[in-house]
């Protein structure tokens, strides 16, 4: 087959069959992987915890509220994403159920994480009206109503992205759907640790994400069934 075929056959290939479905990520068993684990740190003083007033539905949603934004303790970033950018092959994924519950007027948990194609389940536990509001691009954005008596509603997202999503009645819930095209991801908890398991070894671009403090990106390098422990300075912009 000359190379006159064999470029109109790529052609052809393209034009019925997206790129990303070519290179897509191929998941397996591993025997040999390593982890790759750390911490995400605040540098320098921690500006103070902001409160938010609220001005609708205080008997359900209280009068303050912390803003979630950015939660920083003793140095220590809670609600980043730790993932892996650019690994094609490892750690068996598939889509999942994921719960995220609207609760005294806020979204449980604040950063949701989870691998694209996943349904995603919007509980309504405040018995008031919410509204949920996706700003996506990748994704088709979805904006709904849930009145008390619709305790559970329920949305696909099928590629990878991190949406922002808002309730239009309460204006000041705000929380974040990271949906993942792989499965080497971690949201970090109240003492800034993430960890990634299984990973193949190699060496791959790993990146921090954080909604008020940007993104930060690492070069690691994961040995067969060893630990790889990096640590993530983020500095407000």
């Amino acid at each position: 087959m000359n190379h006159k075929i064999l470029l109109a056959v790529l052609i052809f290939t393209l034009s019925i069959v997206p790129l990303s479905r070519l290179f897509a990520y191929e998941g397996g068993a591993i025997s040999n992987g390593g982890t790759i684990e750390g911490v995400v740190k605040f540098n320098g003083a921690p500006p103070p915890a902001k409160k938010i007033q609220i001005t609708k539905d205080q008997g359900v949603c209280g009068k303050t509220k912390n803003d979630p934004s950015l939660i920083v303790s003793s140095g220590d970033v809670e609600n980043a994403v730790v993932f892996i950018t650019d690994i094609k092959k490892g750690k068996t994924v598939a889509p999942i159920e994921i719960k995220l519950d609207q609760r005294n007027c806020e979204y449980i948990p604040h950063v949701l994480a989870f691998p694209a194609g996943s349904t995603l389940e919007v509980l309504n536990s405040d018995g008031i009206l919410h509204n949920i509001h996706s700003f996506s691009k990748q994704n088709s954005p979805f904006n709904y109503a849930q009145p008390k008596f619709k305790k559970v509603l329920s949305v696909k997202i099928d590629k990878p992205e991190i949406i922002n999503i808002k309730c239009d009645v309460h204006d000041w819930m705000n929380g974040w759907l990271f949906s993942a095209d792989n499965p080497y991801y971690s949201v970090t908890d109240a003492h800034g640790s993430f960890k990634l398991t299984d990973v193949p070894p190699g060496t791959y671009t790993i990146k921090v994400w954080h909604e008020t403090l940007g993104t930060l990106t690492r070069e690691v390098t994961v040995k067969p069934k060893e630990a790889t422990k990096i640590t993530f300075d983020l500095v407000k912009k």
